[in-house]
């Protein structure tokens, strides 16, 4: 037979709501009663199609900074033809 769960060391299973980014909201079960997110399926590209950069501390602008500055580089030590 299986064996019994341990009493005392499970956290509550509670309703809880969570709050997206983009303004959804929505109720779900969790350890914890309120959810802050960035992403929702309401909003996330996979779902919606639209593709939407989701920018943490500057993350995307410092990338594409480094590329256009490798590119630059790549385009000078090319020699002239």
């Amino acid at each position: 037979m299986g064996a019994a769960m341990k009493a005392g060391i499970h956290p509550k299973y509670v309703t809880a709501r969570v709050h997206c980014t983009c303004g959804n909201e929505f109720l779900t079960r969790a350890t914890s009663e309120e959810l802050r997110v960035e992403v929702c399926s309401n909003c996330h590209p996979f779902y919606t199609g639209r593709q939407k950069l989701v920018d943490t501390g500057g993350r995307v602008e410092r990338f594409q900074r480094r590329v256009a500055k490798g590119r630059l580089q790549t385009a000078q030590a090319r020699p002239a033809k």
